[in-house]
C-alpha cells in the first residue's frame, strides 16, 4: 500500500464510483455490481484494486463479503496534495 498504488486506483471511474457509494456505508460485492452496467467479474477485479490500495476494506460475514471505505488512506493522499500546495 503506497501512494502510487492509491494514485493507480483513483485514476479509475468506476473505482471512483464505488468509493462514491461505499461513503454511504458497506455494501456486499453484489449490491455494489448491481449498480455498474459491468460484469459481475470486473466489478470484483475493481473491489481487489481498491482493496489492495487500502482504499476500501473488506468483512466476510456468512457467505458474503461487505466493502467498506476506508478514508484513512484519503485523508493521506489529501494531507499530501495539501503539503505539496503549501510550498
Amino acid at each position: 500500500m503506497g501512494l502510487q498504488a492509491t494514485i493507480k486506483a483513483l485514476s479509475d471511474p468506476i473505482r471512483r464510483e464505488i468509493l462514491g457509494i461505499l461513503k454511504s456505508g458497506r455494501l456486499s460485492a453484489g449490491e455494489i455490481s448491481e449498480k455498474f452496467p459491468v460484469s459481475a467479474a470486473a466489478i470484483s477485479k475493481h473491489l481487489a484494486v481498491l482493496k489492495d490500495s487500502g482504499l476500501i476494506r473488506d468483512t466476510r460475514e456468512g457467505k458474503f463479503i461487505y466493502y467498506e471505505l476506508n478514508a484513512s488512506v484519503l485523508e493521506e493522499v489529501l494531507l499530501w496534495i495539501s503539503s505539496l500546495r503549501d510550498t
